[in-house]
């Protein structure tokens, strides 16, 4: 299976994971086989993130992942849909929570990739189910457990 990677950075975050990461993460967390799958991961900052947030879920406030399902029929090529990223508040959020930065980005992308896939967190058992598929992917990618943190 090939995943390419859409990276967008428009804003230049150095500090920002490389491509081929973004790949490993989001490989791991796929559910099935893709023979050719295109995924597009953009980061933003904390400005547009909460305009997306709270134009899609009615929050005003910025996030540190958004998932958007490709629905479209049109699309002449396998795609899940698109990942934003928050760049500054993943990195916040790793500071804060005293984490190693590469493991956040790591947990955002998988939780992203399974929102793509279907899974959600609204109702208690979706919840438990989606933490613990992330946790297993996490350890398959060397990260521990992100909620025990």
């Amino acid at each position: 299976m090939a995943i390419v990677i859409d990276l967008q950075n428009d804003r230049g975050y150095r500090d920002a994971p490389a491509a081929g990461e973004f790949r490993r993460w989001a490989s791991a967390a796929l559910l099935e086989t893709h023979a050719r799958l295109e995924q597009t991961i953009c980061l933003v900052d904390e400005a547009q993130s909460r305009e997306l947030n709270l134009r899609y879920r009615g929050k005003d406030s910025a996030t540190n992942v958004l998932a958007f399902p490709a629905d479209s029929e049109l699309l002449d090529y396998d795609c899940l849909g698109d990942l934003v990223l928050c760049a500054p508040l993943v990195a916040d959020e790793a500071a804060q929570q005293g984490k190693p930065v590469a493991a956040h980005w790591a947990h955002l992308v998988v939780h992203g990739m399974l929102h793509l896939q279907g899974y959600d967190h609204q109702a208690e058992a979706d919840s438990a189910a989606m933490e613990a598929l992330e946790v297993e992917i996490l350890d398959t990618l060397g990260y521990s457990n992100p909620y025990n943190d």
